[in-house]
């Protein structure tokens, strides 16, 4: 990474997923330390059980990796928030920003990457900055979808340049379209907008970065930079696929890519918890 490129923050968020999520998130860390290096500070942001429980269920990572409770989402957004925060509704808002002074790269626990994505290299690099998301295989913006730009987009991968008032753009998009947020998809095609604020944000694309489970149109293979394993943090999938349970399929796409992704990161097999 050259020496032009700003100081950068990695945060991700988790709660009580299950105990392959919890790994991903491990090797989640372990990539992004492996990819950015030293100089990139590390937190995670616990919601739904203790800090010490999620530290314990993550495993080994670095000291330096700061964990930290989720301290509600903005005021803002509560007008908005189905009563029940139902799928879990606005939990990676809880804090909207984590290291608001840098380039902050906000991941998925199950978002793990091995390479510095070219998307995410230029996003750091371009004067003056704007913001980046993830390229997803199809669209799911909920009650936004028709509000936005037609790319496929998710927010498995975020990122907010030094100073962007992430709580600020998304209370604009939700004056413009005052509606109810019920689901994750809802939520995310809030993001998908707010961060197009002022100009339209990078997209990391799925060559990069794939949309890793054995459903298709999602793609069952590593990408060039890193995967998303959407689906393991469920501990069951409430569907069957040919006849056997979904989350059957979802975890065996995780043991097979497991060794290799633990080669990519520099680290030995994991067990399995």
């Amino acid at each position: 990474m050259s020496q032009e490129a700003g100081a950068l923050g990695i945060r991700w968020t988790v709660g009580d997923v299950s105990n392959f999520g919890f790994e991903a998130l491990r090797l989640s860390i372990w990539g992004a330390v492996r990819t950015f290096g030293s100089d990139a500070a590390l937190a995670v942001v616990a919601n739904s059980l203790p800090v010490e429980e999620a530290r314990r269920r993550t495993g080994p990572v670095p000291n330096r990796v700061a964990w930290l409770v989720a301290d509600g989402v903005p005021e803002s957004l509560n007008t908005y928030l189905d009563g029940a925060m139902a799928d879990g509704v606005a939990w990676k808002l809880a804090p909207p920003r984590v290291f608001p002074d840098r380039f902050e790269l906000a991941l998925d626990n199950d978002c793990i990457l091995w390479d510095i994505p070219a998307t995410i290299d230029a996003w750091r690099r371009e004067k003056p900055p704007r913001c980046l998301i993830a390229a997803d295989v199809k669209k799911a913006f909920g009650v936004f979808t028709e509000m936005t730009r037609p790319e496929p987009r998710n927010t498995g991968i975020r990122g907010f340049p030094p100073g962007f008032d992430l709580d600020q753009a998304l209370t604009a998009v939700l004056k413009d379209y005052p509606v109810q947020l019920r689901s994750e998809l809802d939520e995310q095609g809030l993001q998908a907008i707010a961060l197009d604020h002022g100009r339209p944000a990078h997209i990391v694309p799925t060559e990069e970065v794939t949309i890793c489970s054995p459903f298709w149109p999602h793609q069952p293979y590593l990408g060039r930079a890193g995967a998303h394993f959407v689906g393991l943090n469920a501990r069951h999938l409430p569907w069957s696929y040919y006849d056997r349970p979904a989350s059957e399929y979802v975890v065996k796409n995780w043991l097979v890519h497991r060794p290799e992704i633990c080669r990519r990161i520099g680290l030995t097999e994991p067990p399995t918890r």
